[in-house]
């Protein structure tokens, strides 16, 4: 199993290989790198994806030690430089949004484009701190254990049973003990929208009605973000890249082909000909 070694960590990647563009994509909050399945088969090999699990996540090994989605975003770049690739397309859903804002904002010259699914660049809300909090109560309760895995469930997929009892029987196999500090890392994280025009590079912005996220916060990280392309789908949950694949995989392809995709054939123009590009702003 590849593994990219970071100084506390080793940070478990899979890599679908192939010459296309590279595009790292990150996980969310209790998921892990399988979430991806979907863009995967869909967008590789026309495109190099790349999946990684977090810390406290999937495989990936660490210390139990705290820390940040700036730490993350450092391991992200962890794993770009053991693929030896200068620059990739950095994405994620929820948490892995939050990792790739920051990783374009420590290393602006590594990332060529962003994909933020589910993602703000706010601080927790004060509703979503406490119903995390109340989530892990149950987590670590044997009597409520079930109920916490049923109310995750709810949570991040919603009414896709395929999918739910899925997850449910993985979130139920593994041990209560190591997603307290990932936990600690969510709750913690500050904001970073007054830094927002600071990227320069193209983003692409996915999101999913019942995120859980305030359309005016989806709003407020567009506005942020110079020429981001905007979609909106409705009535999916966080976990919208498995439960609404289609839709997912052809605002990304659309994206990354205008973004990073191959250099097309120089058209000579003639002179006194203008040619210009205009970011697009996107919902569907």
């Amino acid at each position: 199993m590849p593994f990219a070694r970071a100084i506390d960590a080793e940070i478990h990647y899979e890599d679908s290989g192939g010459d296309g563009p590279p595009v790292l994509l990150a996980h969310e909050f209790f998921m892990d790198r399988t979430m991806f399945a979907s863009q995967t088969a869909a967008l590789a090999p026309e495109f190099r994806i790349v999946t990684w699990d977090a810390r406290g996540h999937g495989r990936t090994r660490e210390q139990g030690l705290p820390f940040t989605y700036w730490t993350a975003a450092r391991d992200a770049l962890t794993v770009l430089d053991h693929l030896g690739a200068e620059r990739a397309v950095f994405g994620g859903t929820a948490q892995g949004g939050f990792t790739a804002l920051r990783a374009a904002l420590i290393a602006p010259e590594r990332v060529s484009a962003l994909i933020l699914i589910g993602t703000e660049a706010h601080g927790p809300t004060e509703e979503q701190t406490t119903a995390t909090r109340e989530f892990l109560d149950q987590w670590y309760d044997d009597d409520s254990r079930r109920a916490a895995v049923d109310r995750l469930a709810h949570w991040l997929i919603g009414d896709d049973d395929w999918y739910r009892g899925i997850w449910a029987k993985r979130w139920l196999g593994r041990a209560r003990e190591g997603i307290e500090v990932a936990a600690g890392c969510l709750l913690s994280r500050e904001s970073v929208l007054d830094r927002l025009h600071e990227i320069r590079c193209p983003v692409l912005v996915v999101h999913p009605t019942d995120s859980g996220i305030p359309a005016d916060r989806a709003e407020r990280l567009v506005q942020g973000l110079r020429g981001a392309s905007y979609v909106e789908i409705e009535g999916a949950r966080l976990a919208v890249t498995m439960t609404h694949p289609a839709p997912v995989n052809h605002a990304i392809r659309r994206f990354l082909r205008e973004a990073v995709g191959p250099r097309r054939p120089v058209v000579r123009v003639l002179e006194g000909s203008r040619a210009r590009h205009r970011g697009a702003r996107h919902r569907g």
